[in-house]
């Protein structure tokens, strides 16, 4: 028998107001032709005054709960991926521990960027398999639209609002089901190509976020291919099994392109990017859970999430749904 971490439920949460690239093509020098050519974007949520991380983390994570058909006492553990917080401190996943009205658990926040939701689904996986609780909530969740320059369209357009949450059960199982595998990475030296430029310590300013998207995108097909393959070979499982990839959703052009290197059916890949932007931290989460509320994931399927992010950080897990 082996501890694992099993997903019970999905949940993610959009803000309501939704702006097109036609809307963004009236304060901005571009198109909706350019900008779905480039990124295969055409829409994004956009959060409004009252709506934060932390509450687009709890709606996530309620909708997650109620999924799974569990209490939200029974959590012992809350693990929130963002880059955006509500405040310096203390975490955000403390407000949203609050706000679903759990007394005392674990509750602390990750910062990777667009792979934060890789490295908390580690963290969480790797707590719950030590015993420190038997469910764990792990959210992705931010707030880009505060740290945009709405003046820079080769950035402001790529990025959107959301949130999306898991909730996961260790359970004693001799199936292969759960979490089977993460594989994470850093590499600091590229932090020039994508990142904000203020912080608590430097500028004392929260900052505005600057990328360099060539080089990103040449970094980002060869990182996520090599980690796909790393956490595949873990497993044991080859390509051709994955049910579905369920992708950071950054660029179009870096799914198909990936895909391509992988050798990866691309019907298999889900793609809300067109939807969403880029809602890092947010977007595997909130992908994740469209396709299982859409009846594309279903149970026994086999997963591959994959994410690469500023820093830069990457990441891969392979999941028995």
């Amino acid at each position: 028998m082996s501890r694992r971490s099993v997903i019970l439920g999905t949940g993610s949460a959009l803000p309501p107001r939704r702006v097109t690239n036609a809307e963004l093509a009236e304060r901005i020098d571009t198109t909706h032709e350019w900008i779905v050519e480039r990124t295969g974007i055409e829409a994004r949520h956009i959060a409004a005054d009252g709506e934060t991380t932390a509450t687009l983390a709890t709606e996530a994570a309620r909708k997650a709960l109620d999924a799974a058909g569990v209490a939200p006492d029974k959590v012992g553990l809350i693990v929130l991926a963002t880059a955006t917080p509500d405040q310096t401190f203390p975490a955000s996943a403390t407000r949203v521990q609050t706000a679903l009205g759990i007394d005392d658990c674990i509750a602390f926040d990750v910062a990777a960027v667009c792979t934060g939701f890789l490295y908390a689904l580690s963290v969480a996986d790797n707590m719950l398999k030590g015993g420190m609780a038997d469910y764990a909530l792990v959210i992705g969740s931010e707030t880009f639209s505060r740290i945009l320059d709405w003046d820079d369209r080769a950035t402001c357009v790529l990025f959107g609002d959301g949130a999306g949450a898991i909730l996961l059960e260790a359970q004693e199982t001799e199936e292969e089901k759960g979490v089977l595998a993460t594989r994470l990475h850093a590499d600091g030296r590229h932090n020039d190509l994508l990142y904000v430029d203020g912080g608590a310590s430097t500028t004392g300013t929260v900052g505005k976020l600057r990328m360099k998207g060539k080089e990103v995108f040449r970094h980002a097909v060869v990182n996520l291919a090599a980690v796909l393959t790393e956490v595949l070979a873990v497993t044991g499982h080859r390509a051709g099994e994955i049910d579905w990839v369920v992708p950071h959703q950054a660029n179009k052009r870096i799914l198909d392109a990936t895909a391509k290197k992988l050798g990866l059916d691309p019907n298999r890949v889900i793609v809300t990017v067109d939807q969403h932007a880029n809602t890092s931290a947010a977007s595997v989460p909130l992908a994740l859970d469209v396709a299982v509320r859409d009846g594309r994931i279903k149970r026994g399927n086999l997963l591959v999430l994959e994410a690469m992010g500023g820093g830069f950080t990457w990441g891969a897990a392979v999941v028995r749904y």
